[in-house]
């Protein structure tokens, strides 16, 4: 019984370790994701107009998700809410991290992240001017 005990153990420990590095691997994409859409959301709450909020919030996110480390094979960025002073700028953030690099054995895995930040608009901030004056 202890010989076979002493053969099992080094691959159950190392199974532990290999689901260890995945579970945190997991954790560490959700809570930079976090922080990129946050980021997404602020910027995009500065913009004035709805695609240059798009475009900010989708630039910021993969910037963010860039220099975090976090390769996503996918990148979504929704903006929505308004950009009227005193309302709310809603960005969702998704993407699909690849876990398989995370392995030394190279297992396949992904999996599809999505969070959501809300940044509000300045309530005293002009509204964009119409025409040419």
């Amino acid at each position: 019984m202890a010989a076979e005990v002493t053969l099992v153990a080094p691959f159950l420990v190392m199974l532990l370790v290999f689901v260890a590095v995945v579970v945190h691997r997991g954790v560490d994409a959700r809570l930079r994701l976090n922080d990129a859409a946050h980021q997404a959301a602020r910027a995009a709450s500065i913009e004035r107009t709805v695609p240059a909020a798009t475009g900010a919030a989708h630039a910021t996110a993969s910037n963010a998700l860039s220099s975090a480390g976090i390769t996503c094979r996918s990148l979504g960025v929704d903006v929505g809410g308004g950009l009227a002073p005193g309302s709310t700028v809603v960005v969702t953030v998704s993407c699909s991290v690849d876990l398989g690099d995370a392995l030394i054995l190279g297992v396949p895995g992904e999996k599809r992240l999505s969070t959501t930040a809300n940044e509000p608009v300045d309530t005293f901030r002009s509204a964009p001017r119409g025409g040419g004056s």
